[in-house]
């Protein structure tokens, strides 16, 4: 661990001394004309007042780039946590590309290392932000850090940060320590100025960690957009006095670069998820109550930055039933089950008309679909969503009304919508009809031969009660492979757990389990979690 340590420590040295150079007056080229930038903003937006539930909706607007600036937040050369140190290190070379595309463009760039600026004193950049006339109209407080703003006051906090959020193996930390120690930086705060990654144009930027400061060169600039990225976003990127509490409270047209980004989370807090699950909670959090988010390649191009060791598959989860209390069971078991493992997002059911899915075009950058939906039509772009999806032989896991999704019962779609009329067939294999009347607890048996199916792996199944009524959905076509079987008294036992190829060969795995009491049984949880992973392809 120390040689990875030693090896991060030159790598870093020799950036500084890139560093070094950029103090000083910098050539460049004047900003070209200002041009147009096209962005996606994506927000959230609650379902239905009070639901809890929230859309992910995009809509597209366009900024003139000379009317926008970036303002970079803390990418300090060092810090006492080595992996931000690292992820920093990995994201910047593609941040200097998105301040130099826009900065082209005609936007401003404002580089905001906090308590560091002093090294910068006879940088030109610097001197040009203590040139500009402060504003007489400053907003309340923008000279100092804001901790919440009212509209957080409608959620909950998503994670737990109070240890300070490093994620560092212990005796790599330590070593890391002793190495800031030996080159006379102290452990606890070594920044002294800015990652040398990212350029300075010492004919056009700024260099400023003043919230007085930065406000005022937005205004005699004429800048009402502004792009903030850097670290770390549940603390610095948020709370400082130019951070995104800031600007959205006092008027700002501000997004948060969301790939541009990473939080201070410890996985052994709370909610115990993987660090850059909990940095995808923040930016929910922050799409649901301070702005709306953008990705980097909406001004560069090509796909959104991620880093290597984020390999988490995607999960989308579409729920749209309003018998069994999905919307109510899902999210925290996905938060519980998935959270380590997987990207998870969810998809809801417009609550004024039923056969709307609002987001589902998230689907086209999923891995793994997780469905409880009951009898809904779609509108023809939607369905093709659904259809592209599983055409491309992508997996698919169902719950409960999965099987009878997309058609309604004995009825053709209405005017403007498509169903899906063939889908229990092409998807799982069934043939659902009906089911029995609600009352009797199912008993419920491992197939013959499935005891060492993986998504039975760890699950004792016979101790799971189906708390739902029994679903009629034999005979199951051939290609299908049973895994539980369901039974009560004085009926003929159903298959209520099977795995498949669909019509289009991706994996399918569908359960008539789902009831909310289903989900109060943690061996159904740990079903449903292997089913997941099954179909994602991972053990």
């Amino acid at each position: 661990m120390r040689k990875s340590v030693q090896k991060l420590f030159s790598s870093i040295m020799a950036a500084s001394a890139v560093l070094l150079v950029t103090f000083g007056v910098v050539a460049g080229t004047e900003a070209a004309e200002s041009e147009s930038l096209k962005l996606q903003l994506r927000s959230r937006t609650e379902t239905d007042a009070g639901s809890g539930r929230f859309h992910t909706v995009t809509r597209p607007e366009a900024w003139h780039a000379n009317q926008t600036a970036i303002i970079v937040c803390d990418m300090w050369d060092y810090h006492h946590c080595l992996n931000a140190v690292r992820r920093g290190t990995e994201m910047a070379p593609r941040m200097n590309e998105v301040l130099k595309k826009a900065r082209d463009q005609g936007a401003i760039i404002i580089h905001a290392p906090s308590s560091c600026t002093g090294i910068y004193a006879d940088h030109a950049a610097r001197k040009r932000a203590q040139s500009v006339e402060r504003v007489d109209n400053l907003p309340i407080e923008i000279g100092k850090w804001c901790y919440r703003i009212p509209e957080e006051e409608q959620g909950k906090y998503p994670i737990d940060q109070s240890d300070g959020g490093e994620d560092d193996d212990l005796e790599e930390h330590a070593a890391w320590a002793k190495k800031l120690a030996s080159m006379g930086r102290n452990p606890k705060a070594p920044w002294k100025a800015q990652m040398a990654a990212l350029k300075i144009d010492a004919k056009r930027d700024f260099i400023s960690d003043d919230g007085e400061e930065i406000w005022s060169i937005l205004e005699r600039n004429d800048r009402k957009n502004v792009i903030l990225l850097g670290v770390h976003t549940n603390m610095c990127v948020l709370g400082r006095p130019f951070g995104l509490r800031q600007m959205a409270k006092n008027g700002k047209n501000v997004v948060l670069m969301r790939d541009m980004t990473d939080t201070m989370y410890n996985p052994k807090m709370s909610p115990y998820v993987s660090h850059f699950t909990g940095t995808d909670l923040i930016v929910e959090h922050i799409e649901k109550w301070v702005c709306p988010t953008i990705t980097s390649d909406q001004i560069l191009g090509g796909k959104p930055f991620r880093f290597k060791k984020d390999t988490r598959p995607h999960v989308t989860i579409v729920i749209a039933e309003r018998e069994y209390q999905t919307n109510e069971t899902l999210p925290p078991f996905a938060l519980n089950h998935l959270g380590k493992e997987f990207r998870v997002s969810f998809v809801f059911a417009n609550e004024q008309e039923r056969n709307d899915l609002p987001g589902i075009d998230v689907l086209n950058d999923a891995d793994v679909l997780l469905l409880s939906v009951r009898r809904r039509v779609l509108p023809p772009a939607q369905m093709s969503v659904v259809r592209k999806y599983l055409e491309s032989g992508k997996p698919i896991v169902g719950i409960r009304t999965a099987n009878h999704a997309l058609l309604l019962r004995k009825q053709t779609a209405p005017d403007g919508f498509e169903s899906w009329d063939t889908w229990d067939a092409d998807i799982f294999g069934g043939s659902y009809t009906n089911h029995y009347g609600a009352g009797p607890e199912v008993s419920i048996t491992v197939a013959a031969n499935a005891a060492s199916h993986r998504i039975l792996k760890d699950v004792a199944a016979a101790s799971i009660k189906g708390k739902g009524s029994l679903y009629v959905v034999n005979p199951l076509a051939d290609s299908t492979t049973p895994l539980l079987i369901g039974a009560i008294q004085g009926k003929a036992p159903e298959t209520i757990a099977w795995a498949n190829r669909t019509k289009f060969g991706g994996k399918s795995f569908y359960t008539s389990l789902g009831h909310v009491d289903d989900f109060a049984q943690l061996e159904f949880k740990k079903l449903l979690a292997n089913a997941v992973r099954w179909a994602a392809s991972k053990d």
